[in-house]
C-alpha cells in the first residue's frame, strides 16, 4: 500500500498537465535548465578563483599593432 504503481504516476502526470498546461510546464523546464546551467557556471568560476595562480595555466601573449586615426584627413 505504501508504493505507487505506474498507473498512479500516469494519473498524477495527467492531472498536472491538465492543471498547468503544457506551455507552462515547458517554460518551467527551460527556466529550471537555465538556472542549473547558471549555477554550474558560477561554481566553475568560483573554483577558478579559489585555485592559486601557479596552478592555473595561463598563456601570456602580447599582441602589438599600430592604431591609425581615420578621423583626420590626410595631407
Amino acid at each position: 500500500m505504501g508504493s505507487l504503481s505506474i498507473w498512479h504516476w500516469l494519473i498524477v502526470l495527467l492531472v498536472v498537465v491538465l492543471v498547468f498546461g503544457t506551455k507552462k510546464l515547458r517554460n518551467l523546464g527551460s527556466d529550471l535548465g537555465s538556472a542549473v546551467k547558471g549555477f554550474k557556471d558560477g561554481m566553475k568560476t568560483a573554483d577558478e578563483e579559489d585555485t592559486p595562480p601557479s596552478a592555473q595555466q595561463t598563456s601570456a601573449r602580447t599582441i602589438e599593432s599600430e592604431v591609425k586615426d581615420s578621423a583626420q584627413p590626410k595631407p
